[in-house]
């Protein structure tokens, strides 16, 4: 099962948080539908992990980083100098091709048959 590789493999397991996001992901968790939400992991560690403690501990390529710095290197005179990998996708960009899709999916689904 995913979530035993899972509880297995990840450093920060919790299974509640674990088996939330599984079923957030999936689309049936307690505030899925219906709406349609981009999640943002830049904006979650600066409002989670404002100075960059959990990325410091766990990628040390960014640790010289300030809190204001490290949740976007790329933007960062020294973001790269250690040997932080180059990012392949942009968060904004893709959310709006995301949104895009989505709405081209909506417009082309069927209407309901009237009763």
């Amino acid at each position: 099962m995913a979530s035993d590789f899972f509880r297995d493999h990840l450093i920060d397991y919790d299974v509640a948080s674990n088996a939330h996001g599984w079923q957030w992901t999936a689309g049936c968790g307690t505030d899925a539908s219906p709406y349609y939400r981009v999640f943002n992991p830049i904006e979650q560690g600066k409002r989670f992990d404002a100075d960059g403690a959990y990325i410091r501990k766990y990628v040390p390529e960014l640790a010289h980083l300030d809190g204001a710095e490290i949740h976007e290197p790329w933007e960062s005179q020294s973001g790269y100098v250690h040997g932080y990998p180059k990012r392949i996708v942009d968060h904004a960009a893709e959310r709006i091709e995301s949104l895009a899709r989505l709405e081209e999916i909506k417009a082309s689904k069927p209407l309901k048959p009237e009763k």
